[in-house]
């Protein structure tokens, strides 16, 4: 196969926003999405619709290494799995069908000041109480609410999902390895009909760094996710979350 007309040096940036964004998403639970358009748009100067796109499809991807990698390591609660699954993969369906109906953006500022409450929250359990690990009760509702959101909204399912099973208790490395798997078959939901329309040839150029940046972290984050001890992972859910839920509702009023 003929690769000479790729910019290796062009794809550079997009391969290290792909590594980096895979890594806190792998490890964590989230934020692949949030990092990945937050470092296209405001410091690359990329379209955000352009950023969007870039992002959707890749994750069809990352997100498959990602599941296989916390599979490996043990990181997947089957029955928690299950339970998010469906409830998951309907509401993006649903979404995805009143996307065209939906200001999205007028929504999008106020889900995002209410991560940011909850990644204060979890910082400052983190920082103050040892984690009890409890069994998640609302489950079901999660799952729908965060795939309505991730396709409505245009991401959001780690940071609603992952967030609220670890304000209830659960194991954090469990939390994070089943939430990256399940994302896996709600992000093909959601983006089925949009790679069949733009198409495998995209994947030649910046789409492909991410990809590549993304697929080789996926098995570094997901280590991650495995021997980090659950009051470090809190702590740093609490400061990833916050940190990106606060630079979008500040982008999202400015």
């Amino acid at each position: 196969m003929d690769l000479s007309f790729i910019d290796v040096d062009a794809i550079l940036p997009f391969i290290a926003i792909g590594f980096a964004a895979q890594l806190v998403d792998g490890a964590l639970g989230m934020a692949f999405g949030v990092i990945s358009s937050t470092m296209m748009v405001g410091v690359l100067g990329l379209p955000p619709a352009v950023a969007s796109q870039r992002v959707h499809i890749v994750e069809c991807f990352t997100t498959a290494a990602s599941g296989l990698s916390h599979l490996f390591h043990g990181n997947i609660d089957k029955k928690l799995f299950f339970r998010l699954l469906i409830p998951g993969v309907t509401g993006g369906v649903l979404g995805a069908y009143v996307l065209a109906s939906l200001d999205a953006e007028v929504v999008r500022p106020y889900v995002l000041a209410y991560l940011c409450m909850i990644g204060v929250y979890i910082l400052w359990r983190g920082l103050f109480y040892p984690p009890k690990i409890r069994q998640p009760r609302l489950i079901a509702p999660l799952g729908l609410a965060g795939g309505f959101l991730d396709a409505a909204g245009g991401g959001g399912w780690g940071p609603v999902v992952t967030s609220n099973l670890l304000m209830q208790g659960a194991d954090p490395r469990k939390v994070v390895g089943t939430v990256n798997s399940v994302e896996f078959f709600l992000t093909v939901t959601i983006s089925a009909a949009f790679i069949y329309h733009l198409g495998i040839v995209d994947l030649a150029g910046a789409t492909l760094g991410l990809l590549i940046g993304g697929i080789a972290a996926a098995p570094l984050g997901a280590w991650a996710a495995k021997h980090l001890p659950a009051k470090q992972m809190l702590i740093l859910v609490g400061i990833v979350l916050t940190a990106t839920s606060s630079y979008g509702v500040w982008n999202a009023f400015n």
